[in-house]
C-alpha cells in the first residue's frame, strides 16, 4: 500500500547521489514519494542545486522537485555578503518554494564565540528579510539555539511560517514554533525508541503540526541503519519508514497520518494542491 508522501527536506543534490540519482528518484516515486525539496546550504552549491532541480523535473516517473536556496548557519565561516546577493538573484529568477535552510547552530564550540554567533544571527535576519520580501516561507535549521531563533523570528515579526526542520527541541519550544505558524519536520529519528524527547513532542503537539522528511543523506531511519535488507545510505526512498515510525509513535493508522502530513506540507509551503 503506497501513500502520497512529500519529503520536505533533502540534500538529494549532493555528490553522494551523482552516480544513481535518476534511479533513486524513480524508486522514490514508486514507493509514493510524489514531491521533494532540494535544500541549499552554501553559495558554492547553488549552481548545482539549480541544475539538479531542473534535471530531476525533466525525468519521467520521478517526484516533483522544489527549490529552497539558503545559507546554512553551520557553514557561517564561508558565507560572504555577495552570497546574499546571489541568493536574492535566485529568488528573483528561479521558482523557489522557500528559503532554506537557515537559522542558528551552536553545536560547535567555535560557533558560540560572540563574533561568529553574531554573524550567524545577522545572516539569519538578512535571510528572513529576503523571505519576507519575496513572500516565501522558511526552512529552519536549529541546533542548541531554540530560544534565540524564536526571539529573532518575533523581533522580525516574521509571518510566513514554514518548517522547523529535524525538530530537536522540547514540548514548550515546539508549541512556541507552532504558535508562530511553523510545522515541525519529523525525520527517521522517530523510528528510534530511545528518542524519548521527540516521541514526547509528537504526542503533545499532535498530528496537525507535523510534516515528514528524510534529510538525506543524513538521519537514516533506524531500520535502515542495522538491517542488511535495506540500503544503509539514507535516500528519499526511505520516507515510508518515517511515516511508519510516526504512525507507530502516535498510534494512528498510516493512511490517516499520510493524508494529514501531506495537507500539512502543502499548507506550510503555501501550495494550493
Amino acid at each position: 500500500m503506497h501513500f502520497s508522501l512529500f519529503d520536505t527536506h533533502t540534500h538529494f543534490d549532493v555528490p553522494d547521489f551523482d552516480p544513481d540519482r535518476k534511479e533513486l528518484a524513480q524508486q522514490a516515486k514508486a514507493v509514493g514519494v510524489e514531491r521533494l525539496i532540494l535544500i541549499g546550504f552554501s553559495e558554492s552549491r547553488f549552481a548545482d542545486l539549480i541544475r539538479i532541480q531542473h534535471e530531476l523535473n525533466q525525468l519521467q516517473h520521478a517526484p516533483i522537485s522544489y527549490l529552497a536556496p539558503g545559507l546554512h548557519p553551520f557553514y557561517i565561516e564561508q558565507h560572504a555578503p555577495d552570497h546574499l546577493e546571489r541568493l536574492e538573484q535566485i529568488l528573483k529568477q528561479e521558482s523557489c518554494i522557500a528559503v532554506g535552510e537557515i537559522g542558528l547552530d551552536t553545536f560547535l564550540p567555535q560557533h558560540k564565540q560572540s563574533e561568529l554567533y553574531l554573524k550567524q544571527k545577522q545572516y539569519f535576519t538578512d535571510q528572513l528579510n529576503l523571505a519576507t520580501q519575496y513572500n516565501k516561507p522558511v526552512l529552519l535549521h536549529i541546533r542548541k539555539a531554540h530560544a534565540d531563533v524564536l526571539q529573532i523570528l518575533k523581533q522580525q515579526h516574521f509571518k510566513l511560517g514554514g518548517i522547523a526542520h529535524a525538530f530537536s527541541g522540547g514540548v514548550e519550544e515546539a508549541k512556541a514554533f507552532i504558535q508562530l505558524g511553523f510545522k515541525l519536520g519529523i525525520t527517521g529519528q522517530i523510528t528510534n525508541p530511545n528518542a524519548k524527547k521527540l516521541h514526547r513532542v509528537v504526542a503533545e503537539v499532535g498530528l496537525e503540526h507535523l510534516v515528514l522528511e528524510t534529510d538525506c543523506p543524513d538521519m537514516t531511519p533506524l531500520c535502515c541503519q542495522h538491517s542488511t535488507e535495506h540500503r544503509t545510505r539514507n535516500t528519499p526512498v526511505n520516507l515510508p519508514y518515517v511515516l511508519e515510525g510516526l504512525a507507530a509513535s502516535l498510534a494512528i493508522n498510516e493512511a490517516t497520518v499520510a493524508q494529514k502530513v501531506w495537507e500539512n506540507s502543502l499548507n506550510a509551503l503555501q501550495l494550493t494542491q
